[in-house]
């Protein structure tokens, strides 16, 4: 299995050649999130404005969730494809960007959506601490991923999947 085309240092050791750095430039690494988290947010406009449902009271709620959700998926999942490809063909960059986008977006949002439903709920659950609390926290924050799952992910839909795929190509072609 070839890793990576090997140079040879004045010692006559074998170096790799330099590749993309784990974590890029402060700028790209936020700038990125600013605009993942903007993309996000506007597949699930589209999606609701195609499925007839872009005039729900909550329209605030659920793009903050989705922006947030992108804004913090793409440091997360951007270094840790970059540590998984190194020295790697363009092919393998492009699909661990790809999966690790999508699974890593998707997870963020699934976990904010959680978090703002456990927070309407806990009006009615027991005080902190007690045995039954944490069932029913447990189970709230599961019955809610497990709702983002079923209804929330079709927001990602038509739009999403172009938008992962171009964000994809350009971070594996990137030496940034």
């Amino acid at each position: 299995m070839k890793l990576a085309a090997a140079a040879r240092d004045d010692t006559g050791a074998a170096r790799l050649k330099p590749s993309a750095p784990i974590f890029p430039p402060l700028p790209v690494l936020l700038g990125g999130a600013l605009g993942w988290g903007a993309l996000m947010a506007a597949c699930a406009v589209v999606s609701l404005t195609l499925q007839g449902r872009a005039e729900n009271f909550q329209l605030l709620r659920i793009l903050a969730i989705y922006f947030a959700g992108g804004l913090a998926a793409w440091p997360i999942a951007l270094p840790v494809a970059r540590v998984l490809t190194r020295h790697r063909p363009f092919e393998t960059r492009f699909a661990a960007h790809f999966a690790l986008l999508s699974l890593g977006t998707i997870a963020v949002t699934a976990f904010f959506f959680a978090l703002d439903y456990r927070l309407f709920y806990a009006q009615w659950h027991h005080p902190p601490g007690t045995r039954i609390w944490l069932y029913q926290f447990v189970f709230t924050i599961a019955g809610a991923v497990y709702q983002f799952l079923v209804m929330g992910l079709s927001l990602y839909l038509p739009v999403g999947l172009p938008v992962v795929a171009g964000a994809s190509l350009w971070l594996s072609r990137s030496k940034r």
